[in-house]
């Protein structure tokens, strides 16, 4: 629909709600970890109605369903309880990871997220590896970079709501031969994906952090913040004490 002005796109969107309830394109969306289709695709085809209205607004969650890749590096400062924080977005996808080292210097904190459900998925690059073993690859290789031994890097396992969707749909012993658990088990999935991260330390006696988060519940990214925030603070402490 890019290009296309909302004067035609709400003449148009009957012909979209039909096409989403078709039954076939229903099949093929079941189908979606096959195709580099973005997660967010089913909550707006399901509010189109909505969407069409002509004194639509969107709404909180609209606009965190609404996702588009980093290209470059996004810079957002803002204060918490008078602490300034200062947060840099870059892309990870193969051809913005050029870029990163631009932005390493003098960091305190990396927050590296994940997608957990994608671990039957491929990227888009070479539409062969998969997603999760290619964030693993990523993750392994800037964890044992001596550049980041004071830096405390904080694992996001990302969209959990979408993996508890996908487990009982998708088998991950298809993807993951060692995995030993319970395959109908979120719970088991989860420990599985963390613990294929954790394992890729060099530096077992250093401290490993993450957290399960679902970014489009604000709550929970609230919750997590709060601790992601004290985690932070503490080892910038610890490393002020070292020095």
């Amino acid at each position: 629909l890019k290009g296309i002005d909302y004067t035609t796109f709400v003449d148009i969107s009957s012909i979209i709600q039909d096409f989403w309830d078709d039954a076939a394109v229903k099949q093929t969306y079941e189908k979606r970890n096959l195709f580099q289709i973005s997660d967010s695709c089913q909550y707006f085809f399901d509010h189109i109605n909505r969407i069409a209205m002509p004194n639509f607004l969107p709404t909180n969650k609209d606009i965190l369903y609404c996702r588009k890749a980093t290209r470059g590096i996004c810079e957002h400062t803002f204060e918490i309880n008078k602490i300034p924080f200062r947060f840099i977005d870059v892309g990870g996808q193969r051809s913005q990871r050029q870029k990163w080292f631009q932005c390493f210097t003098d960091i305190t904190s990396i927050l590296f997220m994940v997608a957990s459900n994608e671990y039957d998925q491929v990227i888009l690059e070479d539409r062969r590896t998969n997603r999760v073993v290619e964030s693993r690859s990523v993750f392994e290789t800037i964890v044992n970079n001596r550049a980041f031994s004071n830096v405390s890097i904080i694992l996001f396992m990302n969209k959990s709501d979408l993996l508890k969707e996908k487990v009982p749909k998708s088998d991950i012993r298809q993807y993951f031969s060692d995995f030993t658990g319970d395959h109908l088990s979120v719970r088991d999935v989860q420990f599985f994906l963390v613990d294929k991260f954790e394992t890729s330390r060099k530096d077992r006696a250093r401290p490993f952090f993450y957290h399960y988060t679902t970014a489009v519940d604000t709550e929970n990214i609230r919750r997590v913040f709060v601790d992601v925030r004290d985690t932070i603070l503490q080892q910038n402490l610890k490393s002020l004490m070292m020095q």
